[in-house]
């Protein structure tokens, strides 16, 4: 949702706009979004959503993208807001330019969130997977491209350097829940069990390619 304002911004003066999200999850951003256009004066402009997931994520094998899509299309539709929601079933590094069905007319904007830190890059295999998806959706003439990240290092740190980075990042979110969750809450429970265990595990106890958490700083 962080990415919404500068969203928001691009829609000036557009009368059709599409939005390529390379990991929708469950949509949340988008139903914000909506409520937000539905408040600009005058006419909204016309609204086309390209979400992506993996074809063997959990989400996608549940429906994931098609109920995604049918609540922001109900949504839009009370609103008033003319929407299209386009489903692509693809890994991210396999997403071709074919695939996003970009048009003329349309302001592109690309939206990633939380999603480049975990391509591959140089530090890992001589092909980088994540200099190339930055150069195909390049080649697309974005209007804007929308990147949100965690500002720390885990990606080519060693060891030592690394487990402090965490070490600092982790301790305040934790910090960040104190101040709002009570620690028997079932939703602090989840979060910790299946989110920032995972992360922290993966970031402290891999090396090499097998770290998937390959967090950054914003000057690199």
């Amino acid at each position: 949702m962080a990415a919404n304002g500068a969203i928001i911004e691009a829609f000036k003066d557009e009368k059709r706009v599409h939005i390529i999200d390379f990991d929708i999850n469950q949509g949340c951003q988008y139903i914000t979004l909506i409520q937000s256009i539905a408040k600009l004066p005058g006419k909204p402009p016309h609204l086309r959503l390209t979400g992506i997931d993996d074809p063997e994520s959990v989400q996608h094998l549940n429906g994931g993208l098609e109920i995604i899509g049918l609540r922001l299309e109900k949504l839009a539709e009370v609103l008033g807001v003319s929407f299209e929601f386009h489903a692509v079933a693809s890994r991210t590094s396999l997403v071709t330019p074919s695939m996003l069905d970009c048009r003329s007319g349309e302001a592109l904007v690309v939206n990633f969130a939380f999603q480049l830190h975990h391509m591959p890059d140089e530090s890992v295999s001589t092909i980088n997977q994540r200099d190339q998806l930055l150069r195909m959706v390049m080649s697309l003439d974005p209007k804007l491209v929308t990147v949100v990240e965690q500002d720390v290092n885990t990606n080519t740190s060693p060891f030592f350097p690394r487990f402090i980075e965490a070490y600092s990042y982790y301790s305040a979110v934790f910090e960040s829940l104190d101040a709002t969750l009570p620690r028997e809450s079932q939703d602090r429970m989840n979060v910790e069990r299946q989110c920032l265990a995972r992360d922290i595990v993966n970031i402290v106890a891999c090396e090499g390619e097998e770290i998937i958490e390959r967090y950054e700083v914003a000057g690199k």
